[in-house]
């Protein structure tokens, strides 16, 4: 099973649920053989800490910014 197949099974158990996509292939060879859809959120490996967090924060949205007034860390 790939991340598209384990993502679509996710999704059926719990609609809305957001994703974080990675791989060491770049974007472009990913969404040429339809692995993502457009508007996934992607990362490629290998890839610096904060830009991940960057990612997670992204997929987060919202959630994150209501969490941050709690705890800023």
């Amino acid at each position: 099973m790939n991340g598209k197949e384990l993502e679509e099974r996710i999704e059926k158990l719990k609609p809305g649920i957001e994703a974080l996509f990675m791989s060491g292939y770049t974007v472009d060879i990913i969404a040429r053989h339809g692995v993502l859809a457009e508007g996934v959120t992607f990362i490629q490996k290998p890839f610096m800490m904060d830009d991940f967090l960057r990612k997670v924060r992204k997929v987060l949205g919202h959630k994150h910014n209501i969490d941050k007034k709690r705890n800023p860390y």
